[in-house]
């Protein structure tokens, strides 16, 4: 890209701006840019130096902001080809978004079957998780995923019904790649980090329905509200993980991700 191109995407820092660190500061116009659609998944930024010399600021302060964006998986760095948008893709999903793994250690993407796929009102607790009203407008999913020829999760999404018009069940069944590329390329919303909390309960009727279980039988309930840009939520979701031959393993501390 020349020096115009990175001139039109990226500008001159202003003074003012020297409030907060300068990292920060260009860290910001950089989201702004991709948040925008101005840098779109998948895209290659212009070199370090074309863009620090848009903004004004110096080549290290320029890769410190890039570092810290490609911690966060939304750049991602190719050796000898350059710093690209993140795209959603499987190896990404496995990687930051799915924690479930045989209890021997086996991790490998589930099988999703689509239990349903209605339009209903919005809970209390997915209104809030939603920052919506009760009441309002949300598309429900329920999935069942199986590992190793054994249904082993029962989740129910929840989408608020404005952020995903015209999204019909043949869409979702019949999407190409994950749910969170189904997002980003037919919606433009990126899922860039998810807020998680877990706890212990009884099947319920669904979960015994879906996933072939005892009533009460002892699951583990995961409650995620994914959230784009600006840490604005656009997904609830509850799992529940039989976890008879299964776990849920996080990782307190990972290497960066590998490129796609």
């Amino acid at each position: 890209m020349h020096t115009a191109v990175a001139e039109a995407l990226f500008a001159a820092i202003a003074p003012e701006a020297a409030g907060m660190p300068l990292y920060r500061v260009v860290k910001r116009s950089l989201l702004g840019a991709i948040e925008s659609g101005r840098c779109p998944p998948g895209q290659a930024l212009p070199s370090e130096t074309l863009i620090a010399a848009a903004m004004g600021v110096s080549i290290g302060t320029l890769r410190r902001a890039v570092d810290e964006l490609a911690a966060e998986h939304i750049l991602v760095r190719r050796q000898g080809r350059g710093t690209f948008v993140a795209t959603h893709h499987p190896s990404r999903f496995l990687f930051q978004f799915f924690h479930v793994e045989r209890a021997d250690g086996l991790r490998e993407a589930p099988r999703v079957d689509l239990v349903s796929f209605e339009r209903v009102r919005a809970t209390d607790e997915a209104a809030q998780a939603l920052n919506l009203r009760p009441g309002d407008a949300v598309i429900q999913i329920e999935n069942r995923l199986q590992l190793q020829g054994r249904a082993v999760i029962y989740d129910r999404l929840t989408l608020p019904a404005t952020l995903f018009k015209g999204l019909t069940e043949k869409r979702f069944r019949e999407r190409p790649g994950t749910i969170y590329q189904l997002y980003q390329s037919d919606y433009a919303i990126t899922v860039v980090r998810a807020l998680e909390r877990a706890r212990a309960c009884g099947a319920d009727r669904h979960t015994v329905r879906v996933l072939g279980l005892a009533p009460g039988e002892p699951v583990l309930q995961v409650l995620r509200t994914a959230l784009t840009f600006g840490d604005r939520p656009v997904e609830h979701r509850v799992s529940t993980l039989d976890t008879t031959h299964h776990d849920y393993v996080q990782l307190l501390s990972r290497p960066a991700m590998p490129a796609d």
